[in-house]
């Protein structure tokens, strides 16, 4: 098959590689799309240290179910040409954390993408027990929203927003805006989005965001306190990850507000942690998603509360290398990048 392999630091080629089989418990899916996610980005720019080359990103996809399996044929539950998604964070199912709903947490975690091959090729490979069916009426590229729209349905769940609050939401990328989206489940009407890219604040008040703030035109922590009368943001979230972002997020809450870190750009980042000591404020991270977060995203997508539906482009997986690089560079409008194996839409 075709595949785009990470092979070093801003080095991805198409290459021609095996074709994943199906183990007795696994299934073979023809992939129709596969998103770029941020924390790709990291990796495709060397610095993240789950991604090592050589590699096959990808891990935001939807498809049709191409082989399977003996026990799972034998099972009859799934069917050759079914469509589907997949959360791809394979977990044991066995462990403590696993047990009690917190997958994301399992010690023995593989994230396609990472550990596994992931999805930016013609086929990709996963243990049955990861596979979402498509609600009736849901489209292939609705599908494949659904891991980083539970991603946000995770962080919208920590952040335990109530709707008197003030949040911020601090990067409106892909996640960015499916916490926006998430947070509004939880009736906040009160939301601050930030971002340095005025297309993707555009689409962020499009979506219920009642405040825009560019930095580049106005300094952050001076507009939430103006926005809010000098009180501060109740909660805010961190959706990108870098030093400067996290340290706004702890500096523009209220005492006793709550922070939420879900960008992953940075490793290690300088945090005023006298200012959250004597605020009280709560520090938590957000990674990933539980089973029932995924399973949530996919109903939220479906019911038409959740999804990327304006700044999302089609691009066939050859031009993937290109468009990691506009995506680091020059975004412009595009809120999510899809690549489909064989350049045509499905």
């Amino acid at each position: 098959m075709q595949a785009l392999i990470y092979e070093g630091p801003r080095l991805m080629n198409m290459r021609e590689t095996e074709e994943p089989v199906a183990g007795e418990d696994e299934v073979v899916i023809r992939v129709a799309y596969s998103g770029i996610c941020g924390s790709e980005l990291s990796g495709y720019l060397g610095k993240n240290a789950l991604r090592k080359p050589p590699m096959i990103f990808g891990h935001e996809f939807s498809g049709t179910i191409a082989s399977m399996g003996s026990r799972i044929e034998a099972a009859g539950q799934w069917s050759i040409g079914q469509r589907v998604t997949a959360n791809p964070l394979v977990t044991c199912g066995h462990c403590v954390k696993c047990l009690s709903g917190r997958q994301q947490l399992c010690v023995a975690r593989k994230l396609l993408s990472a550990a596994l091959p992931g999805s930016n090729a013609e086929y990709v490979k996963i243990p049955a027990a990861f596979l979402h069916a498509l609600p009736e009426g849901m489209t292939l590229q609705q599908a494949a929203m659904a891991e980083p729209a539970a991603c946000a349905v995770r962080a919208a769940e920590l952040a335990a927003a109530k709707p008197s609050d003030t949040m911020l939401i601090l990067g409106m990328g892909p996640i960015g805006m499916l916490t926006l989206q998430a947070v509004l489940q939880y009736g906040v009407k009160e939301i601050i989005a930030v971002d340095m890219n005025e297309d993707r604040l555009a689409i962020a008040g499009k979506m219920g965001a009642r405040h825009l703030v560019c930095p580049s035109q106005a300094d952050t922590l001076e507009e939430v306190l103006r926005l809010t009368g000098g009180a501060g943001a109740d909660v805010a979230i961190d959706a990108v990850g870098a030093g400067l972002t996290r340290r706004q997020c702890v500096l523009a809450c209220t005492s006793g507000g709550r922070v939420v870190f879900t960008g992953l750009h940075e490793d290690e980042s300088m945090l005023p942690v006298n200012a959250a000591i004597r605020g009280e404020i709560s520090l938590t991270g957000s990674f990933a998603y539980s089973q029932l977060n995924f399973h949530t995203a996919l109903n939220w997508i479906h019911e038409g509360r959740m999804g990327l539906a304006e700044g999302v482009v089609e691009a066939p997986l050859h031009e993937g290398a290109q468009w990691y690089e506009t995506l680091l560079n020059q975004p412009g409008e595009v809120s999510k990048v899809l690549l489909i194996p064989g350049g045509a839409s499905q």
